[in-house]
């Protein structure tokens, strides 16, 4: 009896789902994988003096996680996700607290948590909670007015951004303040309230940078770096873009690369250049259609739904999805200041894999064609 009922929720979640965001999840992870074994097989052979496979059967355990877990997201109720958002967001959030207290720094930043297995960086897993909080607290009838909803939610956004301020980490917190101005501006706040808040970030921003010179200077030099390359060293930037340029139409062949072997963390900060090198640009651009038919799919489906929170919640999580992999290409491009993002599900990483899984089961789950809503053609 358990067994019919379990076999009948499955075949009622394979009804359900949206498959064609499915199979390019699916297509995504797996891609990540091979990439990864062809990123750093170099790296953990020859210059870490381990297996070939070090850094590959990390990632696959890593891979297997991330899948699990994004197969179990998108199977529970809707209604447990909302409840539990909270709880996993203050959980997340006091583990970001803690990274100042406790974290490991890594060439300058501390960002991570070392949990013996593996180095935790909790703004990773926050991200896609963040989003649903956001959701949570626009769509919440507790608040008296609309405007107080939004300053207590501008609230936990800036005490996001002050403690990324503190590690530095600058890219993320790009990442987060767009993708909560997509948010608010979807939910239909006043365009006048978008430009205050724009501006007392751009004071902001710039105070720190007068400020606190030893703290933020290194965002100044990346700045003066992409403006006037020729004042500041701007070597990585530079050989990625030449790999792109390299590897052409075609690519140089699988292995053949040599930006994995001259820029530190290709395998993760650069991984679309990488692959344009080693695969070609045809590869490139095939990965980023499989983004953009991502974003097109979500933003459909939030069309059709009734909920509003499911609504924002899912612009929101397109929104972040499509802003963190335009700022990595954009970066591996030269075409934006280098701020060390990942690619989601291609770049190396136990942190972005399982955050870019939390995102991805969220998704699934919010964009299943449920009673009362009119399926895609």
């Amino acid at each position: 009896m358990p067994e019919n009922i379990f076999r009948l929720k499955l075949n009622n979640y394979w009804r359900t789902i949206d498959k064609n965001i499915f199979f390019c999840f699916i297509a995504l992870f797996i891609l990540g994988l091979f990439f990864s074994f062809s990123s750093t097989s170099s790296l953990a052979g020859e210059r870490l003096d381990k297996n070939y496979y070090f850094f590959f059967s990390k990632h696959l355990i890593f891979v297997i996680i991330s899948l699990f877990l994004m197969f179990f997201i998108s199977f529970i109720d809707v209604k447990f996700i909302k409840k539990t958002s909270v709880l996993f967001f203050i959980l997340f959030l006091i583990l970001l607290i803690l990274v100042p207290v406790i974290g490991v720094e890594v060439k300058g930043a501390k960002r991570w948590l070392d949990l013996y297995f593996f180095r935790l960086q909790p703004i990773e897993l926050i991200k896609p909670f963040f989003i649903l909080i956001s959701s949570l607290i626009i769509t919440s009838k507790e608040f008296k007015t609309r405007n107080s909803a939004y300053f207590f939610n501008f609230l936990i956004l800036l005490t996001i951004i002050l403690l990324l301020a503190n590690q530095p980490d600058i890219g993320q917190s790009v990442l987060i303040v767009t993708t909560w101005l997509a948010i608010v501006f979807v939910s239909g706040i006043n365009i006048i309230y978008i430009i205050s808040l724009f501006g007392i970030s751009l004071i902001s921003i710039s105070s720190l940078l007068i400020l606190l010179p030893e703290k933020f200077g290194y965002i100044t030099n990346r700045l003066i770096s992409f403006i006037d390359p020729a004042k500041v060293d701007s070597s990585q930037a530079e050989k990625a873009l030449q790999a792109i340029k390299v590897g052409g139409i075609k690519g140089q062949g699988m292995g053949e690369g040599v930006l994995k072997e001259n820029v530190p963390e290709a395998h993760t900060d650069y991984i679309i250049a990488v692959i344009a090198e080693e695969f070609g640009s045809i590869i490139s651009i095939l990965i980023i259609c499989i983004f953009l038919y991502l974003a097109f799919r979500i933003i459909k489906s939030s069309l059709i739904k009734k909920e509003k929170f499911l609504k924002i919640s899912l612009c929101g999580l397109s929104s972040i999805l499509i802003f963190q992999t335009f700022i990595h290409i954009g970066v591996n491009t030269s075409l934006l200041p280098t701020t060390g993002m990942t690619l989601p599900f291609l770049s190396y990483g136990g942190s972005s894999l399982i955050g870019s899984a939390i995102l991805a089961g969220i998704i699934l789950n919010f964009t299943k064609h449920r009673l009362g809503e009119n399926e895609f053609e």
